[in-house]
């Protein structure tokens, strides 16, 4: 008997039975005598003998597991998301599995095998920054698991997908920051290679043409980090074309643009708006606290969970794939208006 591992043979040998006996004495078979029930279940017990589920599921083809794929743990949105998709997910008796992409094609790719070889019934995924080949999301399609994608999609693949509606909240934003008089309102924005990032770059220039302000390319850089969003307001200061108001592709990047501002001595919001995206906790605890979207992570997450299941679960596996829009909120605070 291996330490700490009691299997049903074990339980066979020292009862002097066969496994198949301990085995429909633990499932209350009828064939089984009352002497040998209580026999095996008192062993069972002072052994604190568990059932092996892994093994089970792959008996009956099932593994109650589902595989979760995402950039990055450390963003509060998506720990947000997963805390949606664990609760769904416990629930309904399924076991997750989450790796982390790190932005990286071959690590998504890599977690991509490694979930099929743990044979998950189906894979909730956002894509990396990197991410411009999704052959190896395609396999996991060709191989019957079911794919649900969350805030960042693949384009063109027809799969189930639980987004943002990027696009308008960027236009929220902005609306926002015209309507406090900001007039040159820079956009420090996600990587045009994600869907996230094209979509929230014309919500900008939507609002912008909608309030009569003309675009200007000097004032549109990639930058969604806090060290990128520190250095392009650096940038800006340095070449003293610093804008009147900054919409940033997430929270931690509007943080690190208000914190070069200020270590420069310029004040938000009195000279300069600042406006970040996701509606982190960090927007709420920084100096001014952060006007930010709210992207509804946790309803995202349970959502996207019950369509996986959903899926799963139907009995009909060919029914178009569906997208479900979460509605974002934008949350006011101090570092976009003086009122």
């Amino acid at each position: 008997m291996q330490s700490g591992h009691v299997t049903i043979k074990d339980l066979a040998r020292m009862l002097g039975v066969a496994p198949s006996t301990v085995s429909r004495a633990l499932q209350g078979h009828p064939d089984i005598s009352e002497e040998t029930h209580r026999q095996v279940r008192e062993l069972a017990s002072r052994l604190k003998y568990q059932p092996n589920v892994v093994a089970q599921g792959l008996k009956f083809r099932r593994s109650n597991t589902i595989g979760v794929i995402i950039p990055e743990i450390v963003h509060y949105f998506f720990s947000q998301v997963i805390s949606g998709i664990e609760d769904v997910a416990y629930n309904a008796g399924y076991t997750v599995i989450f790796c982390q992409s790190n932005e990286r094609y071959d690590r998504e790719a890599g977690n991509v095998r490694a979930l099929m070889a743990h044979r998950v019934e189906g894979i909730l995924v956002s894509v990396s920054k990197e991410t411009s080949d999704f052959q190896h999301l395609q396999d996991a399609r060709d191989n019957n698991i079911p794919l649900v994608f969350f805030d960042r999609v693949a384009p063109g693949m027809a799969a189930d997908q639980v987004v943002t509606n990027d696009r308008e909240a960027a236009a929220m934003v902005v609306t926002h920051l015209a309507a406090q008089g900001k007039q040159r309102i820079a956009h420090f924005a996600a990587p045009r290679s994600l869907l996230i990032g094209r979509e929230r770059h014309l919500g900008y220039l939507d609002a912008l043409e909608q309030r009569g302000i003309p675009f200007d390319p000097a004032l549109h850089m990639e930058a969604d980090t806090f060290e990128k969003g520190w250095r392009e307001a650096d940038r800006l200061i340095a070449a003293g074309t610093l804008p009147d108001a900054i919409f940033c592709a997430n929270d931690l990047t509007a943080i690190g643009a208000m914190k070069a501002l200020q270590a420069k001595g310029v004040r938000v919001p009195h000279d300069i708006a600042v406006a970040g995206f996701s509606d982190s906790r960090f927007a709420e605890v920084s100096h001014p606290p952060l006007t930010s979207v709210d992207q509804h992570g946790f309803e995202m997450g349970t959502l996207a969970t019950q369509m996986l299941l959903q899926r799963i679960h139907a009995e009909e596996k060919d029914f178009p794939a569906e997208t479900i829009i979460v509605r974002a909120d934008l949350v006011i605070r101090n570092s976009s208006t003086t009122g």
